[in-house]
């Protein structure tokens, strides 16, 4: 990692304390899914000495199309979750029926710029019997996010910004302005990892106050850039990395959080649960909690995802949540503050 010209705005959650007034912004991606269920196994069908002539047709049980995308995906949960979040991005002409579906939900859509030329961003993603995926993204209006700032869709400045999944131009051109203007943020590649090459990715992580990816991701960031996990902690930085269904780890002001899963009896599809798991995350982080409890908060936002059919079919009001948080996990009180905000 290059010396920076100064220090990366460092985000200490347990410093916000609790401020039901944050303005989180979210600027990711805006998408449809068209989910499909394919009822074997993918390694089975693929052969290890031929994997540069692939030519595979699997024959899907069940197609279902879903709202999804990233950044709206993490809206929604945080929305469910008792914030007012803002979500920023591009969408297309046929984006109308969403939007309301987003506002109604208490999504703050204000910032969601319309290009009418073309489509929604649309994924395809087919996953097995083993809930292993593999899936394809047509970015339709989501292209035109580069030539979308943050100075353009606000009048004031956000208190914490998410950038997620979008057009990568468009993800290092925020991460630049969100350094610049004194913005802490959250970097969250994610499945734009194989994309992005060693600079582009460096770019993002000198600059942001957090990074979180999956176990493979950081793995593919560590291969790219040679980055090892002591050095953002020397620089200050909060990495969380997600490892399924065997929890999540947060590296933080030189301690290091394991973070359980929230059991689960049914699982159902894993679309959009990474999504949801932020979104509790930054949930912890508006609540003013620490890392541990913010990431626990995070394991049961996924885990109602992880039990429904799409990353936007589930619901629960808050008191419902804090219910069962206490089913498997101590909050010592500390969620009573929702109940009584």
């Amino acid at each position: 990692m290059q010396d920076m010209r100064r220090p990366a705005h460092r985000l200490v959650i347990t410093k916000f304390g609790w401020n039901p007034d944050m303005k989180i912004v979210v600027a990711g991606s805006i998408a449809f899914d068209y989910l499909m269920r394919f009822p074997g196994k993918f390694r089975d069908h693929l052969i290890a000495d031929k994997l540069d002539r692939i030519s595979l047709s699997f024959l899907v049980e069940e197609l279902d199309r879903q709202r999804g995308g990233s950044g709206a995906n993490i809206v929604f949960n945080l929305a469910l979750l008792g914030e007012r979040p803002v979500l920023m991005a591009t969408a297309g002409h046929d984006f109308e029926d969403y939007r309301r579906w987003l506002a109604d939900h208490g999504v703050d859509t204000s910032a969601v710029r319309i290009i009418p030329e073309v489509f929604t961003a649309s994924f395809f993603v087919n996953t097995d019997s083993e809930n292993n995926q593999i899936g394809s993204f047509y970015s339709g209006a989501m292209a035109y996010a580069k030539d979308y700032t943050i100075a353009e869709a606000f009048d004031t400045r956000p208190d914490l910004f998410v950038v997620s999944p979008n057009d990568p131009t468009a993800m290092s051109q925020l991460a630049t302005e969100c350094y610049e203007s004194g913005i802490p943020f959250l970097f969250d590649p994610s499945q734009q990892v194989i994309w992005l090459d060693a600079d582009f990715l460096c770019h993002g992580i000198e600059r942001c106050s957090m990074l979180i990816v999956n176990e493979y991701e950081w793995e593919m960031i560590a291969k790219k850039t040679g980055l090892k996990r002591e050095q953002l902690h020397n620089e200050g930085k909060t990495l969380i990395v997600t490892h399924g269904n065997q929890g999540a780890h947060v590296y933080a002001e030189g301690e290091h959080y394991f973070i359980p899963v929230f059991p689960v009896d049914n699982i159902v599809d894993p679309t959009g649960v990474g999504d949801a798991f932020r979104a509790g995350l930054l949930k912890g982080i508006a609540s003013g909690f620490g890392w541990d409890l913010a990431g626990r908060i995070g394991s049961l936002a996924a885990a109602y995802v992880l039990e429904g059919n799409g990353p936007q079919n589930h619901s629960y009001t808050v008191p419902e949540f804090v219910e069962r948080f206490r089913i498997a996990f101590d909050d010592d009180g500390a969620l009573d503050v929702w109940l009584t905000s």
